[in-house]
This record gives structure tokens, C-alpha cells and sequence, in this order.
């Protein structure tokens, strides 16, 4: 998320209430979770597991709850519980807007896009030419559906991150103050699901067709001309390139990258980072071509067991 103006350490600082440790002029731009940070961007963590990924990422302010050395040209602020505080800063720059109706605030929609009867579209997006937009879609927040682009019944896009902390009280979500970017002659099924990204946008690339029922986390960002196939599952903060195809019932875990021109067959698991050009099977999954001399060895085991 990017702020609305150039804001000083001690600003930011001074909102939550927190200790510094820098030059109190030093320069923040934006406020980004890990996966989406760049030059100028707050980010914010409360584990020491990741503190060297934080402190060494693009961003050049750790909101931080242990003061420790700090790289040349970054900034530091101590708080005591950094999760909450990072929410505090998203909600006072991006806070939640209830809406009554249909079409929030500062959103544009093109007069060649097709609206149909019973679809919710949220503050600060925008609809392109040719959008189709079918019964009962909802659109949230921050979209961007450049020209072309179909959503069917029921979808919906920029729906809010699943990111929580537990805590001895439950489960604290963050604020999502992302959106979502569907490039055009993107493809949405019924029933499907792009989550928003957390402070970034959740992208799905040009050409790209998805199923009914697909879902997709936030922070993921799917390449050009990929097809997805019903029930696939895609968590957060994944990287799929361009033309992968995910048939039925593909579950894929977190912070992996799919390679371009990947083939996953029906109900694999992906819990690694597949290399391109390949095909793919089972859960876990590997190459193709290995899991299919798999089935046919298990297949002659039964025979091995009576003959010893």
C-alpha cells in the first residue's frame, strides 16, 4: 500500500506511539507486508526467525519488537507487539468503509461493461470495457478488471486476505488494505474466489481461464494464458507463471513458484516449487513420469508379498 504522501519516521512513529531508532526524517512511502515490499515500505515483524529476512528485505523500515542492528540506510521502530501496531497503521491510512450501495466510492465503470441485477461493487475500483459481470458477483475494494474480463455468478473478487495471529485470546486477523488486479480476457468461474492481497494486489494475468469454484489466496500471482480447473485451491503468496495448467481438485501450499509451462494432474498436492516445463503428479507431487512407475511397481507388490 502506498501512502498518500511522504511521511517521516517520527510520524509514523508517533501514530502508534512507539520508539524509533534512526534519523527521525528518514523517508517512508508505503506500508507492506514481506512478500510485497519494496524501496521506501514499512514492513513488520515479531519473530527472530525472521528478523535477517525482514531487516535484509527492500523495505527500509521494520516495524520490529526487539531493537537489534540496523542495515545502513534503514530505519527501525520498537513496539511491543508489532502485529497490532501494523494494523493499526493499515486501518488509520486505509480504514474499513461500510457501503449500502451497490457501487462504492471513486469507482468507475465503463458504459460498454455489462452489469448484472444483484452485483456489489466496492470503493476505489474499476471496471474496463467489455467486462462482463454475471448475477450475484460481489467486486471489493482496490479491483482493477481491465477490458474483457468475465466474472461469473456468485465469484467473488477482492474478498478479504486469510492472514491471522493467534493469540491466547483467538485468532487476529490482519487488515487487508489490498485489491485485486485481473488482467484482460480474464476468465472467473461461478462459485470462485480471489482473495485480496494483504497490502499489495493479488494478480492474475492476461488470457488466464479459471473454473467454478477455484480459489485463490492473497498475494498470489498467476502469468498469462494459465488455465485452472474446478476445485483447485491455491493458498497465499504463490508465484505462478506463465501458461500452467492446474486440472481438478490441485491443492498448492504457500510462498512456492510454479514454473512456466507446468502441468499439474488432478488432486496433487504441491507443497514445493515445481521447475518449468514439466508435468506433475500425486500428493506429494513430482515429476509425472516417476509417479506413474510408482503406481505400476505398487501395483505388482501384492504379488511380491504371496510369492515370498
Amino acid at each position: 500500500m502506498k501512502l498518500n504522501r511522504t511521511y517521516s519516521l517520527k510520524e509514523i512513529a508517533d501514530i502508534i506511539g512507539c520508539r524509533f531508532v534512526g534519523d527521525e526524517n528518514h523517508v517512508i512511502t508505503g506500508i507492506n507486508e514481506i512478500h510485497q515490499v519494496e524501496t521506501g515500505d514499512l514492513v513488520f515483524v515479531d519473530h527472530p526467525k525472521y528478523y535477517a529476512k525482514s531487516l535484509n528485505s527492500a523495505a527500509t523500515t521494520i516495524l520490529i519488537d526487539k531493537e537489534v542492528d540496523c542495515p545502513e540506510g534503514k530505519a527501525l521502530i520498537i513496539s511491543e507487539k508489532p502485529f497490532d501496531d501494523y494494523n493499526k497503521l493499515t486501518k488509520h491510512f486505509m480504514p474499513f468503509r461500510p457501503q449500502t450501495q451497490n457501487v462504492g466510492e471513486n469507482t468507475h465503470i465503463d458504459p460498454s461493461a455489462k452489469i448484472y441485477p444483484n452485483v456489489f461493487i466496492g470503493h476505489n475500483s474499476s471496471i474496463g470495457k467489455n467486462v462482463i459481470l454475471y448475477p450475484g458477483a460481489v467486486v471489493g475494494d482496490n479491483c482493477t478488471l481491465e477490458e474483457g474480463v468475465v466474472v461469473g455468478p456468485n465469484a467473488v473478487i477482492g474478498h478479504y486476505a486469510f492472514y491471522y495471529k493467534k493469540k491466547d485470546t483467538g485468532f487476529d486477523r490482519m487488515h487487508s488494505c489490498g485489491g485485486v488486479h485481473l488482467h484482460k480476457n480474464v476468465e472467473i468461474g461461478a462459485l470462485s474466489t480471489v482473495d485480496a492481497g494483504v497490502s499489495g494486489m493479488t494478480t492474475i494475468g492476461e488470457g488466464t481461464k479459471i473454473d467454478n469454484q477455484v480459489h485463490i489466496g492473497h498475494d498470489t500471482v498467476v502469468g498469462k494464458g494459465c488455465l485452472m480447473a474446478a476445485n483447485v485451491g491455491i493458498a497465499g503468496c504463490v508465484t505462478i507463471k506463465d501458461h500452467v495448467t492446474l486440472w481438478g481438485q490441485v491443492g498448492v501450499v504457500s510462498d512456492v513458484v510454479i514454473g512456466e509451462g507446468v502441468v499439474v494432474y488432478g488432486q496433487s498436492g504441491v507443497g514445493k516449487s515445481l521447475e518449468p516445463g514439466k508435468s506433475y503428479l500425486g500428493s506429494p507431487c513430482d515429476e509425472a513420469r516417476l509417479k506413474f512407475r510408482e503406481i505400476a511397481a505398487l501395483k505388482k507388490l501384492p504379488e511380491m508379498l504371496e510369492n515370498q
